[in-house]
């Protein structure tokens, strides 16, 4: 029997955390901004500067809960203006620490539109002028650039002035891109996705040529010198609020040949860029398609990081990468033809009404697929998306005080939203590629979706978060300083309560605050309000009802500071909800009786309301582990989604019950409802990847994912489909439905209740679930353990076990309820010296409720020669860590092998 711990949190595509760089002097050879000998010869900067510190980076949370933000404007004063997706603007004032929504567009925000670029003007500080770009709400099919003018922390939507208005398609999704920034000359840059229907394409490129499917051809937008689609644009803002065409974009000035606007062409979803404030290089960042298509490198579906030194056409929808080169497909006979020839493309489409002849195709800068890449190893694998960021020069931050070190001058940042890295490249003196390496891999930033450098050197980077389409938690504004001499000091904010009826009385730790430089003594001012308090630890009593921030400040004594933020929502007091049973809370047995009962309370509703509690019991037959994963939760679906699906890159592009870039798992589960083995093939679709079933986005592989863990996801997703039928809030059940079907499974019971608000707080929710699982646990599934684990292989039988067991080790296993348990049968080995086995509750130190002895011995076929040695325990109720202690102070060997524990009555 195989044995092996599931390990459903080991495919993990969007955190990396490097512990290693590359050397500066790669051997890396992209085809485009490739390097020899005579460019090394030539020289670049990084070679003979160490690299810096990394403790000597220090950040701090500015803000934090917002709703998609999608690009900020950083301003003279630091103050930081974000564009939320769906029509929010936010104000962040660095002087308060306080946020607050200045104006809220009237945005169309479906596909991928909404409010989504902002950026000030280089005069600023002289015009107040702000401009933003978003799809206008209303029939009419337009997103628009306008500029307005801000008065203080307030905006006046009153200046209004539309400088550009483009037509768009809101059929089909996706690709809006709608970035915004200026360069040292002042012209100002807006980046606009293909906006082509990504679906049914039929695993090739969106070509589609045949009569009323120009929506699905990307010769009518992004290789269209006609459409302003699938571009980087380029402009001079006027002050009397229009625009002037600046010398040398792509096309000329009277739109014989093209929109005049047209910097840059040929490009798919140009998300995220930036312009090198020296040469005026456009450097951005192309999300690929999903094609089954085969390349160089495994699928020809590429994320790019492209460098534009001059106006160009940069070859989607006909090449990638390299210029690698797209087939023709023929969407009627279903055939394949020869490509493009990247260096005379010609756009023959009949949805074409811009030139014929375009410009030759420039090849990617960097580029790399869903899998291992063999030219940049370090981006990793799996799903993503392509961002760049910007170019750093140490002299032009001469006097700043958080400059960047020489290091990293006239590095390129680029970055992966889904993948969650940042990189800086080093290029050489005529900007060809020499080397990445990671960035500051220990902020862990959850989706970055903007980078930019402050005046002051600091750098600020705002976090998507983890799901799309959602507020996030972890998302926000992220300030990134660098100190030479004295480092600042790290901010760490815990606070007992976020929420809760007035008064509400917090107690604030700052405990976990650090500073990297020894001996530094720290001070801790607490901001609440108007009010200030000092103190590493306090309390607060909040007597009327609101939202406030609240900021800690930490200083050390020679002035460095480090700051933390959270807000606080007085008014409403969350539901408690206990389940109450005199049953064990951790384990099955057969024909088992588990009574219940469902207490709900809540302060303000006094009464629950029956309408919005939900009480469910449920046996999944995939729940072995999820005990020890399940967390509070709206639903044993969201809990389950949360614990299992967190670590994996499902939550970039799936929601339990809404559509996100992809399908909804439920949506998925109805799909497949009643259909008999559905799960192999949703299981091979997890591992494999691919499109084409719900739409062309792709679903990355997990190749190194175990097929039974891909299964215990498919049956997870697929148990969705079951209808949700409320249970009593008390009653009984007979555990039966695990009979027959070894130790798999859980039992899930669980209740929930959302209030309904209260003083302007929103409805907040509450649940408790009873989680039992088979009373066989494997030794190798341990919480916390300084033993070693054998592997389960043929040599073994397919056992895996606890081995390099000596006096004093220990594992333990967390919350274990002992009411009732009468014993534990271990299943051992004897080979080695022998050995008392020790249960003792919550430290290796712990009172033993039970213990056995294991006699020495030597074992000849490890596949067979186990052995049941029993523990009974005293009687015991409750819940506690269990510790399984191994003691034989007479050895300095190996005592024993343990397989598993199994919890008897």
């Amino acid at each position: 029997m195989n044995k092996t711990r599931t390990i459903l949190w080991l495919c993990i595509a969007g955190v990396i955390s490097f512990a290693f760089v590359v050397p500066l002097k790669s051997s890396v050879l992209p085809l485009k901004g490739g390097f020899n000998e005579k460019t090394l010869e030539s020289g670049y900067k990084s070679d003979s500067i160490v690299r810096p510190d990394s403790s000597r980076f220090t950040y701090s949370s500015l803000v934090s809960g917002l709703d998609e933000p999608m690009e900020m404007a950083i301003l003279p004063s630091y103050d930081v203006v974000v564009a939320e997706r769906k029509g929010a603007v936010r104000y962040y004032s660095q002087s308060s620490k306080q946020l607050k929504t200045i104006a809220h567009f009237n945005v169309f925000s479906g596909i991928e539109d909404g409010l989504l670029g902002v950026a000030a003007d280089p005069q600023f500080s002289i015009n107040h002028w702000i401009y933003f770009y978003y799809g206008l709400a209303g029939e009419k099919s337009v997103s628009q650039l306008a500029r307005f003018e801000m008065d203080g922390e307030k905006l006046i939507e009153s200046s209004r002035k539309v400088l550009l208005e483009v037509p768009t398609q809101r059929k089909y999704c996706c690709h809006s891109a709608g970035y915004l920034t200026f360069d040292s000359k002042g012209l100002l840059y807006l980046s606009i996705g293909d906006n082509t229907n990504a679906e049914e394409i039929e695993g090739h490129n969106p070509t589609d040529e045949r009569p009323g499917r120009e929506l699905s051809d990307d010769q009518a937008a992004t290789a269209n010198s006609n459409s302003f689609k699938g571009k980087i644009l380029r402009i001079k803002p006027e002050s009397d609020g229009t625009f002037s065409i600046p010398d040398g974009n792509l096309f000329p000035k009277d739109g014989s040949q093209g929109k005049p606007e047209i910097y840059v062409m040929g490009v798919r979803n140009p998300f995220r860029f930036s312009v090198d404030a020296k040469n005026n290089y456009v450097y951005w960042g192309d999300v690929g398609p999903d094609t089954e298509i085969n390349a160089s490198e495994g699928k020809l579906n590429y994320d790019e990081i492209n460098q534009a030194r001059k106006p160009g056409f940069f070859g989607y929808p006909y090449f990638l990468g390299a210029n690698e080169v797209f087939p023709k497909y023929d969407f009627v006979t279903k055939k394949e033809g020869p490509g493009k020839d990247p260096l005379h493309p010609l756009n023959e489409s009949p949805h074409n009404t811009g030139i014929r002849e375009l410009p030759a195709a420039q090849p990617a800068f960097i580029w790399y697929g869903k899998g291992p890449s063999k030219r940049w190893p370090l981006v990793g694998k799996g799903g993503a998306s392509a961002m760049a960021g910007p170019v750093y020069y140490s002299d032009l931050f001469a006097d700043s005080p958080y400059k960047l070190p020489d290091y990293y001058d006239g590095k390129l940042f680029i970055y992966d939203w889904i993948r969650k890295w940042i990189m800086a490249v080093t290029l050489d003196v005529n900007g060809n590629y020499v080397s990445m390496e990671p960035f500051l891999p220990q902020l862990k930033v959850v989706a970055p979706i903007d980078m930019q450098i402050a005046p002051d050197g600091a750098i600020y980077l705002l976090a998507y978060g983890t799901n799309w389409f959602a507020r996030n938690t972890d998302s926000g504004i992220i300030r990134v300083e660098y100190a030479e001499g004295n480092r600042n000091p790290i901010a760490s904010l815990k606070i007992s309560k976020l929420v809760g009826a007035a008064p509400l009385s917090v107690s604030l730790s700052a405990g976990e605050s650090k500073d990297y430089d020894p001996g530094d003594k720290l001070t801790y001012e607490w901001s609440i309000g108007s009010k200030k308090i000092k103190g590493e630890r306090i309390g607060h009593v909040f007597t009327r009802p609101g939202i406030y921030n609240v900021v800690l400040t930490v200083t050390d004594q020679l002035g460095g500071k480090g700051s933390a933020t959270t807000q606080v929502k007085v008014g409403n007091t969350p539901p408690e909800v206990k389940i109450q049973t005199a049953a064990n809370r951790s384990f099955y047995w057969d024909n088992q009786k588990l009574d219940y009962q469902i207490q709900i309370k809540d302060r303000e509703d006094k009464v629950a309301d029956a309408k919005r509690t939900k009480a469910s019991f449920h046996y999944l037959p995939f729940g072995k582990d999820l005990a020890s994963v399940m967390s509070s939760s709206e639903n044993v679906q969201f809990g389950q989604t949360e614990k299992l699906v967190a670590s994996l890159d499902c939550k970039a592009c799936h929601t339990v019950a809404t559509k996100s870039i992809g399908p909804a798992f439920k949506a998925i589960s109805m799909r497949y409802k009643g259909k008999k083995d559905a799960a192999d093939p949703l299981s091979e679709k997890i591992i494999k990847g691919g499109s084409g079933n719900w739409g062309t986005y792709p679903m990355p592989p997990h190749q190194d994912l175990a097929i039974a863990d891909a299964r215990q996801i498919s049956e997870y997703i697929l148990s969705l489909a079951e209808e949700q039928v409320n249970i009593p809030l008390k009653g009984q059940f007979y555990l039966t439905d695990h009979i027959g079907k070894g130790d798999a499974g859980a039992y899930v019971l669980l209740g929930s209740y959302i209030d309904k608000g209260a003083n302007g707080i929103e409805p907040l929710q509450a649940s408790d679930q009873i989680v039992l699982r088979s009373p066989v646990i494997q030794m190798e599934d341990y919480d916390e353990g300084n033993v070693g684990v054998t592997i389960a292989t043929q040599n073994t039988g397919f056992v895996s076990y606890i081995s390099n067991i000596t006096n004093g080790k220990f594992v333990r296993f967390n919350q274990i309820d002992l009411n009732g348990i009468g014993q534990i049968d271990f299943r051992v080995q004897r080979e080695g010296q022998g050995g008392t086995i020790e249960v003792r509750l919550d430290d290796p130190q712990g009172p033993v409720v039970g213990s056995v002895e294991v006699e020495a011995g030597k074992v000849k076929d490890p596949k067979s020669e186990w052995e049941q040695r029993i523990a009974i325990l005293s009687p015991e109720k409750g819940m506690h860590d269990l510790y399984i202690v191994f003691k034989n102070p007479t050895s300095q060997w190996g005592l024993f092998h343990v397989d598993l524990m199994k919890f008897q009555k």
